[in-house]
């Protein structure tokens, strides 16, 4: 492999000029088909194999009228302190907002809180529930505005209002991660090279490709349905390891300059050594992107898909891109301070050199303390709860905030998010049969009210609300939505009808079932073919196994880190934490599909050079250090560039992004540095060369694939008999 890899490399930077024109050539035939066969994201948010979502498909054919799949949004009158809204001013200011959202473009239904009797019993907040034609993911930007634009006329008057509700969702513009990843990652690429040029090439790789893929996914929405969440896993990751497998290979090319060798042969073997090390990095993040299809969630499938597509063109443009562009800058990477020749008998001493002795002198101190920190770290994540958020998870200073609050006061917290339950009869019986499930419903232990029947036209399908007592993120709401459907099947079989709970709060539910019921199995897939790719890379039995059981340590205290400071509130006020609940439902597979797939390019990165100069000859300790004394330094930029992207998220107000920030920083810092850069070292150095085990029987099966350039010496042997021939004639 390392052979074929040398000759690409090598092809790469001595034709670079057509290197560097095929791939201009892919990027402006690929916008232009972007331009041409793009189409708009799918709107649809399925969750396939769920009652909610089996209940929703039946009422779009039976009561399309319902709106249950549509966007609504609830806007919440209060009248000031002492006053009621049915006061003469007060109801006109109420009648004058609501005959502004009856006006409103795609509004179908604004219920009149006088008439639907929705006003509190001190008679000071009404509820109004809007009802759109569209779907919630159709709504933009000016339908917010106009909906918000439509309390003028109440605060005029005097009157709170506020809003909340699926269309009155504030839409993030997003962006600042990625640009103030792009912003550190200059800084920290600039002091490591000392040189414009170094910093720039791995920047410009990375958005190329993530160009690329970007304008592929663009160009697929003629063609297929895709979730417009779908490019937002892709970028993220694609500037991340864009980055890191650039910075990877160029610190090697530099390397080989510095030791004298010329800019061809340079690059062949950057390539040929940290460009192996990359392509088995990259196969291990797109195992675990591809494996998001084991949740069999569609919008999470597609970003999978697409995130891992994104990967492998990022290795690809690494791998020949890269060369092509140092073939243009040559020695210009090495920057003014030219770097002098490091002596391999004495290497220079820097601060990764001397962590790495320090590690390899006191093995069991530091693996000790470090372990002991990492367990304390992990001790909360026993008491970890997920939920999807509710809006009392939001700013207080947001609408949707303040009429979360309104509403939970003056109506009760299960207010904020109605069960409802779908009731599938026939014409004769229906009402009796819906007023028969009713009854039963309010005995439940759990729900405080329960709404009369709404029939649809043929009276044949009925939908009886129910309040919890708790709020939509609440385990009593859970709970309650369990209970009702484990009473179902004797319901169905008292009333001749078939029933099913859903509605925004029932599909949070389901969607967390779903994600907790996936996460084992997703776990064990990606951890399984991982280690079986780093066995055949790394020739080891034990160093995969121990690759894997240090991602465990890394989830086990970022999970406790994140229950701490989200769930329990420690530290709350320094970090900005307006409210604390049940950790987002979404954020622990992303978080181990992210954290794995970099945290495997860490592993990769270090022990690959490791093992190349244990096979290269060196005894097991001192091919730790000095394997160690090479990576650490990139491993560091590249984690460093990543921290500030995801810590850029904790800037948000909102609780659960500053909870997908935090979660995404910690754990690459734990990785990085805790598990990659202090617990692979001193394991390996204890371990000895007890660390390359390999069963002589799995050694003949393994293929070999050869990541040390050790194929590189046949090169060398071909060119050394070359020179002699040449002399000797």
């Amino acid at each position: 492999m390392s052979a074929r890899l040398y000759r690409l490399g090598s092809f790469s930077y001595r034709r670079r000029r057509l290197v560097a024109s095929l791939w201009l050539l892919l990027l402006v035939l690929l916008g232009v088909g972007a331009g041409a066969l793009k189409s708009d994201y799918s709107k649809q948010f399925t969750i396939p194999g769920t009652e909610s979502q089996q209940a929703i498909d039946a009422l779009q054919e039976r009561f399309p009228t319902s709106g249950v799949d549509k966007a609504s949004a609830n806007v919440v009158l209060a009248a000031p302190d002492g006053e009621r809204l049915d006061g003469k001013d007060n109801r006109a200011a109420v009648q004058a907002v609501l005959a502004e959202l009856r006006g409103l473009p795609h509004v179908t239904s604004v219920a009149d809180p006088f008439v639907t009797r929705s006003v509190s019993p001190d008679g000071r907040v009404g509820l109004a529930h809007v009802l759109y034609d569209i779907t919630g993911m159709d709504v933009g930007e000016e339908v917010q505005e106009e909906l918000f634009a439509t309390a003028e006329a109440g605060r005029a008057a005097g009157l709170q209002v506020e809003f909340s509700g699926p269309a009155a969702q504030k839409l993030e513009n997003g962006g600042l991660g990625e640009l103030l990843g792009v912003a550190v990652a200059a800084v920290v690429l600039l002091a490591m090279f000392g040189s414009v040029v170094a910093a720039g090439l791995p920047l410009l790789t990375a958005f190329v490709g993530i160009g690329i893929g970007l304008m592929v996914i663009t160009g697929l929405t003629g063609l297929l349905d895709l979730s417009s969440l779908t490019p937002v896993l892709s970028l993220m990751l694609g500037l991340a390891v864009g980055i890191d497998y650039a910075l990877f290979i160029m610190t090697r090319f530099r390397d080989e300059l510095i030791h004298g060798r010329e800019g061809e042969d340079a690059a062949g073997r950057a390539v040929a050594t940290a460009g192996g090390a990359v392509v088995f990095a990259g196969l291990t993040v797109v195992i675990a992107l591809v494996g998001l299809l084991t949740v069999d969630i569609p919008f999470i499938s597609s970003m999978g898909l697409a995130a891992g597509g994104t990967i492998a063109v990022a290795v690809l443009v690494a791998l020949t891109l890269l060369p092509a562009l140092l073939g243009f800058s040559r020695r210009r990477v090495l920057g003014r301070r030219h770097l002098r020749a490091e002596d391999d008998e004495a290497p220079a001493l820097t601060l990764g050199h001397r962590w790495g002795l320090l590690v390899a002198r006191h093995p069991v101190r530091v693996l000790g303390v470090t372990l002991a920190v990492l367990g304390v770290l992990a001790v909360p994540a026993v008491s970890l709860k997920t939920a999807l958020p509710d809006e009392g998870a939001l700013s207080p200073d947001s609408t949707n905030r303040k009429a979360y609050d309104l509403m939970s006061t003056a109506f009760g917290p299960g207010s904020n998010g109605p069960l409802v339950v779908v009731v599938l009869g026939d014409a004769r019986t229906g009402a009796a049969s819906a007023a028969a499930v009713k009854q039963e419903l309010t005995r439940l232990d759990g729900a405080v009210a329960v709404l009369p029947p709404v029939p649809n036209p043929a009276k044949d399908t009925f939908l009886v609300t129910v309040l919890a007592e708790g709020g939509p993120a609440s385990d009593e709401t859970k709970a309650l939505v369990h209970t009702i459907r484990d009473l179902a099947p004797e319901l169905e079989k008292k009333t001749g009808t078939t029933i099913a709970v859903t509605g925004q709060t029932a599909i949070q539910v389901d969607v967390t079932d779903k994600l907790s019921s996936a996460l084992p199995v997703y776990l064990l897939l990606v951890v399984g073919l991982a280690l079986l790719l780093l066995t055949v890379v790394f020739r080891s039995v034990i160093v995969p196994v121990k690759a894997a059981l240090g991602f465990l340590l890394t989830m086990a205290s970022t999970f406790g880190a994140v229950v701490a400071l989200f769930q329990w509130g420690w530290f709350a006020d320094a970090l900005g934490i307006t409210s604390t609940g049940p950790i987002i439902s979404t954020l622990p597979i992303f978080m181990i599909g992210v954290i794995f797939g970099l945290a495997m390019d860490y592993q990769v990165f270090l022990v690959s050079r490791m093992r190349e100069e244990h096979v290269h000859g060196a005894a097991a300790t001192p091919a730790v250090v000095d394997g160690f004394r090479h990576g650490a330094r990139v491993v560091s930029a590249a984690a460093m560039i990543m921290m500030a992207v995801f810590a850029a998220f904790m800037l948000s107000p909102d609780a659960s992004t500053k909870s997908l920030g935090f979660a995404f920083s910690f754990g690459i810092a734990v990785d990085a540095f805790l598990i990659r850069m202090t617990v692979v070292p001193a394991v390996m150095v204890l371990l000895g060369e007890r660390a390359w085990w390999l069963p002589s029987w799995l050694d003949r099966v393994l293929p070999r694939v050869d990541i040390e350039g050790e194929g590189l010496r046949v090169l060398d042997e071909a060119d050394a008999a070359t020179r002699g021939s040449l002399a000797r004639t």
